[in-house]
């Protein structure tokens, strides 16, 4: 891929199942953990801390909700009434959903050294072994503050594209499943030897699954008592993706060492 074209490998399904397969991989993460009591000390923090600060992110996006109205709601009375509602319902809904989206961004990286360790022991569970390939530790770190801060700054620009009309949610939410899937396989990518580029390469080869992942992911914020565990399912969910896709593919390209 040194050419950076996107080659998909051939005799894979469509696109359809290959993003429902993705998708499975959220649920999929939550099982593995429930059977897996080995797991839970590592899980029971990073779900408490995610829980806590999303909750916090969406309180704080209710308490935003008129200060976001006075900036960016039509004058009552300027816009047709059937037309104002459905506007109100979108500022509140995006407000909301991007405060939640940044309380869960901010926990990921607060406990990103337990997930990364959950990761390991998810991938060594599954495999025997778990592989690593990367450039050392300082290297790691380095690779795993940039996927913290590109999910931190997605939560701006998911909000900002929730405001337009029509098309507005449907890219926002796109954007925030891409986010999501870059964050949550960033662990196991990174352990395979996969550096920034890597990572965006692979998830453009493999976008069906990625974003498939991703939209499931969005999904499961909406699931009353299922989002308590919802960092650590969807890092174990990734983390059998990756391994899955590794089956496929043979696994990222290695970053050369710098």
């Amino acid at each position: 891929m040194s050419d950076g074209a996107v080659v998909v490998p051939r005799g894979l399904p469509g696109v359809v199942r290959r993003a429902a397969a993705g998708a499975w991989h959220v649920p999929a993460g939550f099982v593995f953990l429930l059977r897996h009591p080995s797991l839970w000390p590592l899980a029971i923090l990073p779900a408490l801390l995610a829980l806590v600060l999303l909750s916090a992110g969406a309180v704080a996006g209710v308490y935003l909700i008129p200060r976001v109205e006075n900036a960016f709601a039509p004058t009552p009375g300027a816009w047709p009434e059937w037309l104002e509602l459905p506007v109100s319902l979108l500022l509140w809904t995006a407000t909301i959903g991007a405060g939640a989206f940044l309380g869960l961004g901010v926990a990921l990286l607060l406990v990103a050294p337990i997930l990364d360790l959950l990761s390991r022991r998810v991938e060594t569970k599954a495999r025997g072994r778990a592989e690593d390939a990367s450039a050392g530790l300082a290297w790691e770190i380095k690779q795993s503050l940039r996927a913290a801060l590109y999910f931190i700054l997605a939560a701006p620009v998911v909000f900002a594209l929730g405001l337009i009309p029509v098309v507005g949610p449907f890219l926002s939410v796109m954007l925030g499943a891409r986010a999501v899937a870059m964050q949550m396989t960033d662990f196991a990518l990174t352990r395979h030897g996969a550096d920034l580029a890597g990572k965006v390469a692979w998830h453009r080869r493999w976008l069906p699954e990625s974003q498939g992942f991703g939209l499931a992911g969005m999904l499961g914020l909406l699931v009353p008592f299922a989002n308590v565990l919802l960092g650590p399912s969807l890092v174990t969910g990734a983390t059998l993706l990756v391994l899955e896709i590794e089956d496929v593919e043979g696994g990222p390209e290695p970053a050369r060492p710098r």
